[in-house]
């Protein structure tokens, strides 16, 4: 038997702008992850593929190409030198709620990538594996940036630009992040196209957003090499403000950043797609348990903690 592991995934700043050149900053979340197990199956049964978090379960064989882990199954096997269909049970879970802007999509590929890897005996280079979940994001997404698949797959913070190296990032100084989930269901893909259509609408207009955002990004890698708290904070709260801009905010997610605040969150924002999904809010560790208490009243589902920056990232 094989196992491997992947973890979720929060954009501290940059979300969208990302997809049209700028930098952003991501940050695994290892508190909540996507597993695979992979066993032997009976001679001539084929590969069996089973995500009951997705409702899918289905053989190789049988699988068109328009499903994303099978297609991803056979470019992973291809990759390996792996011909015909192996007679393999591959069962995927995970912890990350779906579109919620924690990368679950990208976590369950990238699970299923390491853990056919395993099986194969071959060491999964995270640069490699970042590349064959990125063609699986393509379903999920439609006009994917990259962030998800490369942050996940690399299992550290990075500074993003797409189609640039990643560049690890992972400031000496701490910040605590309280991560709140909505409950609302918000599929990245429909806010990226609902952005894109903006910008084909208004290209200047949303170019100028984009650039704002960009310029926040770089502040907030400053104010990060520096263990700035509060600057950091002011910067996520004038991210937050340019992605109501472009409209991928909503009441329920403004609702939950005000609580988030009034609490003593040194900042707060969406994170991710937005409409629904993730708010993250930066706070001292004096404050979290009454950041956390207000996030619940406001109507977040569930508030988990993770930790940017030094050794715990």
């Amino acid at each position: 038997m094989q196992q491997a592991t992947a973890p979720g995934k929060i954009i501290l700043v940059g979300e969208h702008a990302v997809v049209y050149g700028r930098p952003a900053i991501a940050a695994p979340v290892w508190g909540t992850v996507a597993t695979a197990i992979l066993e032997a199956g009976a001679p001539g049964s084929g590969c069996l593929i089973k995500a009951s978090d997705l409702g899918t379960c289905m053989r190789l064989r049988d699988a068109g190409d328009e499903d994303p882990l099978a297609t991803l199954t056979r470019l992973v096997l291809a990759r390996l030198g792996i011909t015909g269909e192996p007679d393999w049970q591959i069962e995927l879970h995970s912890e990350i709620p779906i579109a919620s802007g924690l990368g679950s999509g990208a976590a369950i590929s990238t699970a299923l990538v390491r853990v056919l890897f395993a099986q194969a005996g071959v060491e999964a280079d995270p640069a490699v594996v970042s590349a064959l979940v990125f063609e699986s994001e393509r379903f999920y997404h439609g006009t994917p940036s990259g962030i998800d698949n490369t942050v996940i797959a690399y299992g550290m913070p990075i500074w993003f630009v797409r189609e640039q190296p990643p560049e690890p990032f992972s400031p000496s100084h701490t910040f605590l992040l309280a991560i709140a989930d909505s409950g609302i269901r918000s599929p990245t893909k429909e806010t990226v196209g609902a952005v894109r259509r903006g910008w084909l609408a208004d290209p200047a207009r949303y170019e100028a957003r984009f650039d704002a955002i960009a310029n926040l990004v770089r502040q907030a890698r400053v104010a990060m090499e520096a263990g700035q708290e509060e600057a950091l904070g002011a910067i996520m709260d004038q991210n937050q403000e340019r992605l109501a801009e472009l409209e991928v905010s909503s009441p329920q997610l403004e609702q939950m950043i005000a609580a988030a605040r009034e609490a003593g969150a040194l900042g707060a924002k969406l994170s991710g797609g937005g409409r629904g999904g993730n708010v993250i809010a930066l706070v001292t560790e004096s404050r979290a348990s009454a950041v956390r208490r207000a996030l619940l009243s406001a109507g977040a589902r569930r508030v988990l903690f993770t930790i940017v920056g030094g050794a715990a990232s």
